[in-house]
């Protein structure tokens, strides 16, 4: 099986500017990962200033309903990096707490309404939320977790310098990654079984080799794009590229990923049963502030104090936020 399979990619979905918010659902309530956050309606991330779009008619307080859904399809959309139209996503960074509760105006959580079983998948941001206690994340999944699956394509923690990259099938079916094909790769495995439950969720990791692939190495080259090509029949592919190394195919929306060198991870067909563990996922894109993973690890991440105790200071949260040039789908 060759994971270089050349195909010819075209536009589904893009994502972007003015239309961005039309296409995606919000997420209300608290975090399912027990973070400390209460995520907030369209409506109200947009009033609290926490969803907008800069120099765009979204940055107004808008009360459309949390699921309308205008087509955001069009034959007019840009891949430029300028942030004139950019999206952002924010953590509240200006009401007072006490240690350990939730940020009531804190945080947005947002879902695409498509769903997807195969794709190129393009995430093209100029900054994504830092800082200790924060754990920022653009993740696919699909239906009754496990199950359906699960694919994490950006994900770190507190000071992690490094992105990492996770699976998690939920179903009988066999899924690890092939650890004997490990130059089909550039990252370091961390887990290479990726069945999960409840109980056990790790699932499968590999770790990006650059240090620009996360939190201030990632902002402070200007973002980048990260990218996952699902195909059923070979596996699973996820790249990195820094702003200075996007691929003119990518950037001219012709993308050619065979082209574009050994991926940062790499999850082979061979090995896992891509089409009966991974179905119908949507996107996701959210912050969230300690829960199980950042507060578990906080005192292993080189972090003062205690999680809860970060909470607290809104200060830290100013640069908590995602900013976001387009998403775009190709099949």
């Amino acid at each position: 099986m060759n994971r270089t399979t050349a195909k010819a990619y075209s536009v589904q979905d893009y994502y972007q500017g003015d239309d961005f918010f039309n296409d995606w659902d919000f997420y209300t309530g608290s975090d399912p990962s027990g973070g400390n956050v209460i995520y907030q309606s369209k409506s109200d991330a947009q009033s609290k200033g926490l969803a907008y779009v800069n120099g765009g008619s979204d940055n107004d307080n808008d009360n459309d309903n949390d699921n309308d859904n205008d087509n955001g399809d069009t034959d007019s959309y840009s891949s430029s990096s300028s942030s004139s139209s950019s999206v952002v996503l924010a953590i509240d960074s200006t009401s007072t707490v006490a240690a350990g509760g939730d940020r009531d105006a804190c945080s947005v959580r947002i879902s695409s309404q498509t769903s997807y079983s195969s794709g190129l998948f393009v995430l093209d941001a100029s900054q994504m939320p830092v800082g200790c206690s924060v754990w920022p994340s653009f993740w696919t999944v699909g239906p009754n977790w496990p199950y359906g699956g699960e694919i994490d394509i950006v994900e770190g923690i507190n000071n992690q310098a490094k992105n990492q990259m996770t699976l998690h099938s939920g179903t009988n079916y066999t899924c690890t990654i092939d650890t004997d094909d490990s130059d089909e790769y550039t990252g370091s495995v961390l887990a290479s079984d990726c069945y999960s439950t409840e109980s056990s969720d790790a699932g499968c990791s590999i770790m990006d080799s650059s240090s620009t692939s996360f939190a201030d190495g990632f902002n402070n080259a200007g973002g980048g794009v990260f990218a996952l090509e699902w195909d059923n029949s070979v596996g699973m592919s996820m790249w990195h590229f820094a702003r200075s190394d996007i691929p003119a195919d990518l950037t001219a929306q012709a993308p050619t990923p065979s082209s574009w060198g050994t991926p940062s991870g790499f999850w082979s067909a061979k090995t896992c049963d891509i089409t009966d563990n991974f179905y119908e996922h949507q996107m996701v894109i959210d912050t969230t502030i300690c829960g199980s993973w950042a507060g578990g690890a906080y005192s292993q991440s080189g972090c003062s104090g205690e999680c809860t105790d970060m909470v607290a200071d809104a200060s830290n949260y100013v640069d908590a936020k995602w900013v976001i040039n387009y998403v775009a789908v190709y099949q």
